[in-house]
C-alpha cells in the first residue's frame, strides 16, 4: 500500500492529512501518516490570543490523535531531523519526558510520497541578544510562556506601591502578529482589572511597537496601514516606524540610533524563516531563509516524490514573486497538493499552483478589525472595517474548521464554544 507522510500539523498540513485520510485512508487505498512535534493543533494566527489569555490551549486545542482516529489517518508524535532520499525514509528525534528521560528512541519511517508542511519560525536576523531576552510566538508553548511572564509582570505591578512604575512591554515587528498582539494586550489589561488585579488599568501599560520599515502592516494597502496605526495610537501604543533594533538586553531594546527602549517583557515578531535544520536538507534546493524550492506543481526541484506546502515552501509565481507566507497560502497549497497527489496515484497530469490573494484582515481585539478583501481577484481591493471586517475575520477560522470537521460538526463546535465562553471567565487568569 502506498504510504503518504505529512510532516507538520499546521493549517495546511492538518487539512491535507485529513482530506487524504478521508479519501484514501478510510478506503484502504493508501496509508496516511501525520507527524508533528506537538500533541495538539492550534491555528497559528490565534497564538496572540493564547499569549494574552483570551484563548486556552487546554480547551481550544485539537488533539491530533483524535483527529486521526476520526478521519482515517494515523499520527506519530516526533520531530523531523533528517530525510534519507535514497531509502525514502524520514528520521525522527528521540522523545523525552519533562524530566529529560528518554521515552522513545530515534525512529525512521518509510514513505512513498512525503509532504513537508513544517511551517516557519521567527527570524531574528542574527540580532544580538534576541535569543536570550525576547520571546517568539512560533508555538503554543512560546505563547504560554509569554502569558506566564505577562501575568507575573501585572501581578508585580498590582502589588507594588510605586506610583510611577509601569509594565513596559516592547514588540518588534509591525506585521499582523505584532499589531494584533498590541491590541489584545490592552483588552487583557481591562479584563484583568475587572477580575480583581488591584489598580490595573490601561494606563499601567507602556507598550512600544517597533517596526524597521516606513509603516506597519506593509503587506496591506497604505490606507489600511494608516487606519491601524491610528487605532493603536488611540489605544496608547507608542508606534515607532523606521526604527531598527540592533540589540536586545535585560533592560530593553537598543536601536540603530543608540536609543534604549525600556522593556521588562519583549516579543520578537519581525520576520520568518524555515527552521535552520532545513538548510540544504537531503541535498534539496533551499533559499536564504531555508525554504524548500518547489516547482509550480509543489514538488521539490530535485525530487518528485517530495511535496512542500505552507511557509516552508519557496514557490515563485509567473510574475517572479514568491508566494507570501500566509494562512490562505497554506490552505490553497494543501488543496492543490491533495489534487496532485491523487492525480499522481492515478497516473494523471499534475496541475500548477497559482496563488490567489483573497485579501488580508487584521483584528485589533474587540476594538476594531480592518483589512482589504478580494486582493488580486479584482481590479481594486475592497476596504473593510468594523463589524463586517470582524465577521469576515472570524469566518476565515470557520473555513479552517470546516476543512477539518465538516459543516455539521463545526456548527456544533460553535454552539459549544459559545456556551463555554458564557460559563467561563473571558480571560485565562493563571
Amino acid at each position: 500500500m502506498t504510504r503518504i507522510i505529512v510532516v507538520g500539523g499546521g493549517a495546511g498540513g492538518l487539512e491535507l492529512a485529513t482530506k487524504l485520510g478521508r479519501q484514501l485512508g478510510r478506503k484502504g487505498k493508501a496509508e496516511v501518516i501525520l507527524v508533528d512535534r506537538n500533541r495538539t493543533h492550534l491555528w497559528k494566527p490565534l497564538l496572540h490570543e493564547v499569549a494574552t489569555g483570551a484563548m486556552d490551549t487546554g480547551i481550544d486545542g485539537l488533539s491530533y490523535r483524535s483527529q486521526a482516529h476520526n478521519h482515517g489517518f494515523s499520527f506519530h508524535l516526533g520531530t523531523l531531523i533528517d530525510i534519507d532520499r535514497d531509502n525514502k525514509q524520514i528520521k525522527l528525534a528521540p522523545l523525552a519526558d519533562d524530566n529529560g528521560k528518554q521515552v522513545v528512541g530515534e525512529r525512521s519511517l518509510s514513505y512513498d510520497i512525503l509532504v513537508m508542511a513544517i511551517g516557519s519560525v521567527s527570524n531574528d536576523f542574527g540580532t544580538r541578544g534576541v535569543r536570550d531576552h525576547c520571546i517568539f510566538l512560533d508555538s503554543p508553548q512560546q505563547a504560554e510562556r509569554f502569558h506566564d511572564e505577562m501575568m507575573n509582570r501585572f501581578l508585580q505591578y498590582a502589588e507594588s506601591d510605586t506610583v510611577d512604575e509601569k509594565v513596559d512591554i516592547a514588540i518588534v515587528g509591525g506585521g499582523a502578529t505584532g499589531v494584533e498582539l498590541s491590541a489584545e494586550l490592552y483588552n487583557a489589561v481591562e479584563h484583568l482589572g475587572a477580575y480583581g488585579f488591584r489598580k490595573l488599568t490601561r494606563d499601567c501599560l507602556r507598550l512600544t511597537l517597533v517596526e524597521a520599515g516606513p509603516r506597519i502592516l506593509p503587506a496591506l494597502p497604505e490606507r489600511i496601514s494608516a487606519m491601524a496605526h491610528k487605532e493603536l495610537r488611540e489605544l496608547g501604543v507608542d508606534v515607532r516606524v523606521g526604527t531598527m533594533v540592533v540589540e536586545a538586553t535585560a533592560e530593553g531594546l537598543k536601536t540603530k540610533d543608540d536609543e534604549l527602549i525600556p522593556a521588562n517583557l519583549m516579543v520578537w515578531a519581525a520576520g520568518i524563516k524555515a527552521p535552520d535544520f532545513m538548510k540544504d536538507i537531503a541535498g534539496l534546493e533551499t533559499n536564504r531563509i531555508n525554504q524548500l524550492a518547489v516547482r509550480d506543481t509543489l514538488q521539490t526541484t530535485r525530487d518528485d516524490s517530495i511535496f512542500v506546502i505552507g511557509d516552508c515552501a519557496y514557490c515563485l509565481q509567473g510574475d517572479g514573486k514568491a508566494v507570501p507566507p500566509r494562512a490562505q497560502s497554506a490552505h490553497q497549497m494543501a488543496s492543490l497538493a491533495y489534487d496532485n497527489i491523487i492525480a499522481s496515484l492515478n497516473g494523471k497530469a499534475l496541475k500548477p499552483y497559482v496563488y490567489k490573494d483573497h485579501g488580508s484582515l487584521v483584528n485589533l481585539s474587540r476594538y476594531s478589525t480592518v483589512g482589504s478583501l478580494m486582493g488580486n481577484l479584482m481590479r481594486g481591493s475592497m476596504m473593510v472595517e468594523g463589524r463586517i471586517a470582524r465577521t469576515v475575520y472570524v469566518s476565515l477560522y470557520r473555513m479552517h474548521q470546516v476543512a477539518l470537521h465538516g459543516y455539521t460538526r463545526t456548527g456544533l463546535m460553535m454552539l459549544v464554544g459559545r456556551i463555554n465562553r458564557f460559563l467561563r471567565p473571558r480571560l485565562k487568569l493563571h
